[in-house]
């Protein structure tokens, strides 16, 4: 088994050192570089070419908003996770539209950090859990009415889920409330194959980088309402 390839950047040696030592232990994941700032963390990904990049949000030199967009911009194959110790922070938002594919609390436990790099490593979008609702309602909240740029950096009017068959815009406002894939087949009365197979084409066709960008666009385009649920 190849095994998933991560970089951790944090300015503090000791949560850098954590979180590498308990990635490091698990049998799929090796840590490969670490960084202490925003022009590190670009560089080890660009020499590396990591399958994901832990990045902490509040970083010297260069702070983690910016390297994610870089990142996400020169280097789409290395998936983004924002550290924070923050329950809500402005930079999250904001990662989230450069393209970050989630975030966790620093005070993660060990058992789901491997997990959320597994969960990111393979496509999946990540949000911690205590804060996926609070954080997406106070996300369309901020950004109203389906006026703003989406996650991908440009319009996301209501007319774009015409592309979308009846099936597939439905997966979409129950991704938007956070459900899993096996509770999403739960609530369709379908198979877990048959929600990817609704997941990929609503990404596909509209141009959508993973799930969480998929929950701000629905949101944005009005397939859901704030506090919907």
């Amino acid at each position: 088994m190849t095994p998933i390839r991560v970089v951790v950047a944090d300015d503090q040696e000791l949560v850098r050192a954590g979180f590498g030592m308990i990635l490091d232990a698990q049998p799929d994941i090796e840590v490969v570089a670490e960084a202490c700032d925003g022009v590190e963390a670009i560089a080890a990904v660009r020499e590396h070419g990591p399958d994901v990049l832990l990045l902490d949000v509040r970083m010297p030199v260069m702070d983690g908003l910016e390297a994610a967009r870089r990142v996400c911009a020169e280097y789409p194959a290395t998936k983004v996770i924002m550290l924070t110790t923050f329950d809500i922070d402005d930079y999250v938002f904001d990662a989230l539209y450069a393209g970050a594919s989630g975030f966790l609390l620093k005070d993660v436990r060990r058992d789901d950090l491997a997990h959320g790099v597994r969960m990111v490593a393979s496509g999946e979008a990540l949000l911690a859990p205590s804060v996926t609702r609070r954080l997406i309602g106070e996300f369309a909240a901020r950004r109203p009415g389906g006026a703003a740029q989406s996650a991908q950096g440009v319009r996301a009017p209501s007319r774009l889920l015409e592309q979308l068959t009846a099936r597939e815009q439905e997966t979409l406002r129950l991704l938007a409330r956070g459900l899993s894939n096996a509770e999403i087949a739960a609530e369709l009365v379908v198979s877990e194959h048959t929600v990817k197979t609704h997941v990929s084409n609503v990404l596909s066709k509209l141009g959508l980088r993973d799930r969480v960008h998929a929950v701000v666009f629905a949101y944005e385009a009005g397939a859901v309402v704030a506090g919907e649920g």
